[in-house]
């Protein structure tokens, strides 16, 4: 939807809100969703001012309408952040983008368990929410988080093609067949969100340990026509140390990854595929 000044209206408000029922809740004038049996909801939110000073706790209470969702509260928070006792605070600093559970901006910890605030939604909950930001990765505000050890790890691993076609090969057109299309489309959803570092236990600032997330994108591109080409690069990549042999198969990244990916389905394919590799390096070919 295009930004028009304020005082040009070229549809009506009706029109407006049925497009848009992220503002409809915001607003308070959402009809098209069923009605909630909660009026209002209390949110207790982890807040830090800035990465060096100490975490604290602020409670809020927030009417509620419909099927909202956890950033759909925190968007209101921001137009009123006022804690439970009445006082008016800085507004709580969070991370959203797509609204979709796409782009992975938005993962915090929802009542302790790593998820994306964009979709859960507060019919999931009896009685006080807590907020917290991912654990694992350094705090720079509030619920915000520094997420670059991640990409560093996708560079360490070498996640992306560098071959722009077949062309560069002097091979004929590599083709896929349906099913390797579809379950490379599993692992091709990940949006790396950070919820499977978050619920892992090998994976935290003072270990080296890539995570299931970077682990799958290695499965991913192996198995990429043209990223077939780096395999084996990407596979001594993950046979050093912080690489496959550090996961201790504690299975929780499965459980929490909000876009259903087979983590440890992968794993256990590059377990394979890392023997096979070893017996290559020591006898050959």
């Amino acid at each position: 939807m295009t930004t028009q000044p304020p005082d040009v209206v070229p549809e009506s408000a009706d029109l407006i809100l049925n497009r848009d029922p992220l503002l409809a809740f915001e607003l308070g004038n959402d009809d098209s969703l069923p009605a909630s049996s909660i009026d209002q909801i209390d949110l207790k939110i982890r807040r830090q001012d800035d990465p060096f000073s100490k975490p604290y706790w602020q409670q809020f209470r927030l009417p509620c309408q419909g099927k909202e969702t956890i950033t759909a509260l925190l968007r209101k928070l921001r137009n009123q952040p006022v804690t439970i006792d009445g006082e008016t605070v800085d507004p709580v600093a969070f991370d959203h983008n797509c609204m979709e559970e796409v782009c992975g901006a938005c993962a915090i910890l929802i009542n302790g368990k790593p998820r994306m605030a964009c979709s859960a939604l507060i019919e999931e909950f009896n009685g006080m929410i807590t907020l917290e930001p991912l654990s694992k990765f350094p705090i720079i505000r509030d619920l915000i988080v520094d997420r670059s050890r991640m990409f560093a790890h996708l560079k360490r691993v070498k996640a992306w093609i560098t071959l722009d076609g077949t062309w560069e090969t002097q091979q004929p057109p590599l083709r896929m067949s349906p099913h390797d299309v579809a379950v490379n489309y599993l692992y091709s959803r990940c949006m790396y969100c950070g919820c499977c570092m978050a619920a892992c236990p090998q994976y935290d600032e003072n270990q080296e340990f890539v995570g299931p997330a970077t682990l799958a994108q290695v499965r991913l591109l192996n198995h990429h026509p043209l990223g077939q080409y780096e395999k084996t690069e990407r596979l001594h990549r993950i046979m050093t140390v912080g690489g496959l042999s550090d996961c201790g198969n504690a299975q929780n990244c499965v459980r929490v990854c909000p876009k259903e990916i087979p983590l440890t389905t992968a794993i256990g394919e590059l377990g394979r595929a890392v023997t096979w590799q070893l017996f290559k390096d020591l006898f050959g070919d």
